[in-house]
């Protein structure tokens, strides 16, 4: 029989009519039933009371559904209906009456025989309203008690009592179809500990609240989305990992409010909710300021960052978005994610190699961009090490054909993505960004003293970003998803991490401070050790038995990553997070010629010679754990045979 109805009231949903006229039934209810009580059964003889009754029956109905179309009161799902639908209620009826009252009252006073008793009047309305109050909440318990799941709730407590945790707890109380049930909250605030909230006790994050999660037999935490941005001492967090507690979070706050409470979406919590790092905010007003009505190009639009770097443009009304990227079915999948959200943008998609040159100029050309992003560069460290050609004519000479080609048609800022990498490196591609950088750098200084800087250069430097296209936090989800190992090349390494939207949004704000040849510095807050992020990973699994492998360091790869050189020092930003890089300065001309001639050297394909000539233009390029480790040191019969295996 509870099956039959569940899956009767699952097929049928009251039309808003229906609704509307049980609504006008129960102030005829209402009506009649308070008259009744008081006249008993004087109220159903012909004569003056019976008059007032029907009086007061137009009346009502008439002012009552005019609010209630006003208002909208049968609009909603009445098996959903929440707090808002009955406050709608209130105000409803609380207007109809009064204004009801108003008009029963002059009627009096035009005819002397019609009176109307207050008590009556108010008695009517305290039943109109406990009746369409109640109607709504015995429906919703109805439904929820018949859609009760045949196994038993998962018990949880929630994390978190203010605003987003109280109305994550709501939305689980209000609905029974996400089998959880309700047994305490967590809170950090001692004002908040040993009080009741929704009916259940908040307790305290310390090693009492393990005993009394235990004996109420709690084994998942949801934590409030305000509580992870909030929390001063992410290692809290740890202590329920160790305990093989099931951690949970809900949307953002501002996805909660208004939200049906059918429509609630839980998910675990990831390890880019667990790393140390303060909540970024940009200057919304200046980056509009310097994107909307503009028309944008960005190179490597497809990637990590650059497909998150238009994602956040499109938030700011550009006039025209031309995005380019050498990687055809990527860039066909952001085609169809943004021509379904932003169908109204002037948006161009274009599969093309920020190396050749003759199609890149083509499209500035064809589209005169004001505003350049350029993210298009080979990243993964151990593969440019085996490809330093292509490292160079991706990243050096496609850098130099988008620069200049900014220079060429005037446009008003250029924006390039680098890496800590550059700094003091150790590998070619670190080594590739860096000289990109000196290339950007020298360029705007040289338009600038000659008086001719049209395009404000901006560089932006930034370490590892959280989830990126073979990061670690990817290659680490497979390998626990398949039972392991967890493979890191070493107990020590640490890296910087931010989240992809969080650099991508101080890369706008950069560029929005930029007045050209800038480097800018991000705060990444502290280094993370990569062993560290794969135990929280597989602590979050909840698979206990995968292992931790150690596999050495990668050709080219350092234990630690700097954003600053020994020979650089930083200068503040109006941004706590955005230092400007004090760097060396090189003069164009000279840097120009070294990189045509690098440039040169590397379509014949000869990886020592290419490499030999980084290392004149970068110095401090020291090669690490790499073949070309050979090259740092005085020739001699070990480096011989070093080079023998370079060249092989």
């Amino acid at each position: 029989m509870k099956k039959v109805l569940k899956n009767f009231m699952s097929i049928i949903i009251l039309p808003r009519f229906a609704i509307l006229f049980m609504d006008m039934c129960m102030i005829l209810f209402s009506i009649i039933f308070i008259y009744f009580l008081r006249y008993y059964w004087e109220a159903i003889e012909p004569g003056k009371i019976n008059d007032v009754l029907w009086i007061c029956v137009a009346t009502l109905v008439f002012f009552n559904t005019v609010f209630f179309l006003i208002f909208r009161t049968f609009y909603g799902v009445v098996r959903y209906a929440a707090y808002n639908d009955l406050i709608r209620i209130f105000y409803s009826l609380s207007s109809g009456y009064a204004l009801s009252y108003l008009f029963l009252k002059v009627v009096s006073k035009i005819n002397g025989t019609f009176e109307i008793s207050e008590i009556s009047f108010f008695s009517i309305y305290a039943l109109n309203m406990l009746l369409m109050v109640f109607s709504r909440i015995f429906i919703k318990r109805f439904y929820q008690f018949i859609s009760n799941p045949e196994h038993p709730p998962i018990n949880v407590f929630v994390y978190g009592t203010q605003k987003s945790g109280v109305g994550i707890a709501q939305q689980l109380n209000d609905n029974a179809r996400y089998s959880y049930k309700l047994k305490g909250f967590i809170s950090d605030h001692k004002q908040m500990i040993d009080k009741t909230l929704l009916g259940v006790n908040v307790y305290g994050n310390d090693e009492k609240l393990f005993d009394v999660m235990n004996k109420l037999e709690v084994k998942t935490v949801i934590v409030s989305p305000h509580k992870i941005e909030s929390i001063d001492d992410l290692s809290k967090f740890d202590k329920f990992l160790e305990k093989n507690i099931k951690l949970l979070t809900a949307p953002p706050l501002s996805d909660i409010n208004g939200m049906l409470t059918g429509k609630l979406t839980l998910r675990e919590l990831e390890i880019e909710d667990l790393l140390p790092r303060d909540p970024i905010k940009i200057n919304m007003d200046q980056i509009a300021l310097q994107i909307e009505g503009k028309r944008i190009l960005v190179t490597g639009a497809a990637g990590s960052i650059g497909s998150e770097i238009v994602r956040q443009v499109l938030r700011f009304n550009p006039s025209s978005l031309v995005l380019i990227d050498q990687a055809e079915t990527p860039l066909h999948a952001l085609g169809l994610e943004l021509g379904a959200s932003y169908p109204k943008v002037d948006l161009k998609f274009f599969v093309a190699d920020v190396s050749n040159e003759p199609r890149i100029k083509k499209l500035f050309s064809e589209f005169r961009p004001q505003y350049v992003f350029h993210a298009a560069a080979y990243k993964h460290v151990p593969m440019m090490e085996n490809n330093v050609s292509e490292s160079i004519q991706t990243n050096v000479q496609g850098t130099k054909i988008v620069a200049d080609l900014a220079v060429k048609y005037k446009v008003d800022k250029f924006v390039m993505i680098s890496t800590d990498k550059a700094v003091n490196p150790s590998n070619v591609m670190g080594c590739s960004k860096r000289i990109c950088e000196i290339y950007i750098q020298s360029l705007a200084k040289y338009m600038e003293k000659r008086g001719t800087a049209t395009t404000q250069f901006i560089t932006t430097r930034f370490g590892n970003v959280l989830g990126s296209n073979g990061s670690v936090i990817p290659l680490f989800k497979e390998q626990i998803r398949k039972g392991g190992p967890v493979t890191v090349t070493h107990p020590d390494i640490c890296r910087y991490f931010m989240t992809i939207p969080e650099a991508c949004q101080l890369v706008l704000e950069a560029g929005s401070m930029g007045k050209g040849g800038e480097i800018y510095v991000f705060d990444m807050g502290s280094p993370v050790k990569i062993v560290d992020l794969a135990e929280k990973m597989i602590s979050l699994s909840g698979k206990k038995d995968v292992k931790i492998t150690f596999t050495g360091l990668r050709p080219g790869e350092k234990l630690y990553e700097e954003l600053l050189s020994n020979e650089e020092h930083t200068k503040p930003t109006h941004h706590e997070k955005i230092m400007i890089a004090d760097v060396r300065e090189y003069e164009y001309e000279t840097v120009k010629k070294e990189i045509d001639e690098l440039i040169s050297i590397s379509y014949e394909f000869d990886d020592r010679k290419t490499v030999k000539k980084m290392k004149e233009i970068v110095p401090e390029f020291c090669s690490s754990n790499s073949p070309f480790e050979c090259m740092d040191q005085p020739l001699n019969e070990t480096t011989k045979k070093c080079i023998v295996v370079a060249e092989k």
